[in-house]
């Protein structure tokens, strides 16, 4: 990944303090603010400026851990310089720090925003993508947690197409997929056991083709189905569907097979279920199909920091013995 040499040294200024919305730093608090980044930089006593967008470009150019994404160690460096506890007196919110990086990151497609844990995050504009990568098991904060309660009531009451287009879509966009198409229900002749279909792009461009087989409720594997619930075996009968028959890409103008598919619930997926189709399945398609269920999108989606549907915003938390899975 390259950035353009103006936008190097607009970063590289605010690094060593040049820029006046960040703290002055001499040569060896250069070396230590590296340091604290996990780099084993020295700085060497050449123009500080200059020495630093030379470093900045050599982490840049480092893998990306995915499309549209910055690397790993570039995006420690921004958040190790955009850390709020060492905010100035005059920017105690770092709001003005936050604006003076998005200036050059914006002129590259990307923007930087503060996440509800405190922490910056670099998203790519034209995708969503988020460069650092996300841990879904974290702690989460208490305003995550009202958060994911809200998120957890709306499952509950959500249709099956409020799942896939108020949850789902905008998950899996944040995290980087993109031509996001939902099949719909209105026409299930042309559905062929897929609720969505999208793209994720490599690192090398190379274009891998998604799935979706979303579910509302549980997914279990008892001969009888309740209500809500959805039996396994039904379940594998959609996959092998989605994974034999074509979709068509309007961008390349080809027809093309789905690589993976996931399989999604917004209830839980049992061990019994899960083991019931591991045994079903051979080698060759077992490394097919993944698995994501209710405590999967709630994790991902609160610390992604996506936006909550507007009517999760007016549930009220139930008590979690009364949440049903």
């Amino acid at each position: 990944m390259q950035f353009k040499s103006r936008n190097i040294r607009e970063i590289a200024e605010m690094i060593i303090g040049d820029n006046k919305l960040f703290p002055y730093k001499s040569s060896s608090y250069i070396t230590r603010f590296f340091e604290d980044c996990d780099l084993d930089y020295v700085h060497d006593g050449s123009t500080r400026w200059a020495w630093t967008s030379e470093r900045l470009v050599e982490l840049l150019s480092d893998p990306q851990p995915a499309a549209n994404t910055l690397p790993v160690r570039f995006m420690t460096v921004l958040r190790t310089l955009m850390d709020r506890r060492d905010a100035l007196d005059s920017d105690p919110d770092c709001s003005k720090a936050l604006e003076a990086l998005n200036a050059p990151l914006k002129r590259e497609g990307f923007e930087a925003y503060y996440g509800e844990d405190g922490h910056l995050y670099v998203r790519h504009i034209a995708t969503r993508a988020v460069s650092q990568p996300l841990n879904p098991h974290r702690p989460l904060t208490p305003a995550e947690e009202k958060r994911r309660d809200l998120l957890t009531c709306y499952l509950d009451i959500c249709s099956e197409d409020d799942l896939i287009e108020n949850i789902i879509m905008p998950m899996f966009r944040q995290l980087g997929f993109h031509r996001i198409t939902a099949a719909g229900h209105r026409d299930k002749a042309l559905e062929y056991g897929k609720d969505v279909w999208m793209r994720y792009t490599l690192p090398t461009q190379h274009v891998l083709y998604f799935g979706i087989q979303a579910k509302k409720g549980k997914i279990d594997s008892s001969g009888i189905t309740k209500e809500d619930n959805r039996n396994v075996a039904e379940i594998h009968n959609q996959v092998l569907m989605m994974l034999g028959h074509v979709i068509f890409d309007p961008e390349t103008s080809k027809n093309v097979l789905v690589d993976h598919a996931f399989i999604v619930a917004g209830g839980v997926i049992t061990k019994q279920a899960r083991n019931w189709l591991g045994q079903k399945l051979d080698s060759t398609k077992r490394s097919q199909i993944m698995f994501m269920d209710r405590e999967d999108i709630l994790n991902l989606y609160i610390v992604s920091n996506i936006p909550l549907p507007d009517a999760a915003l007016s549930q009220k938390p139930n008590d979690p013995d009364d949440i049903p899975f």
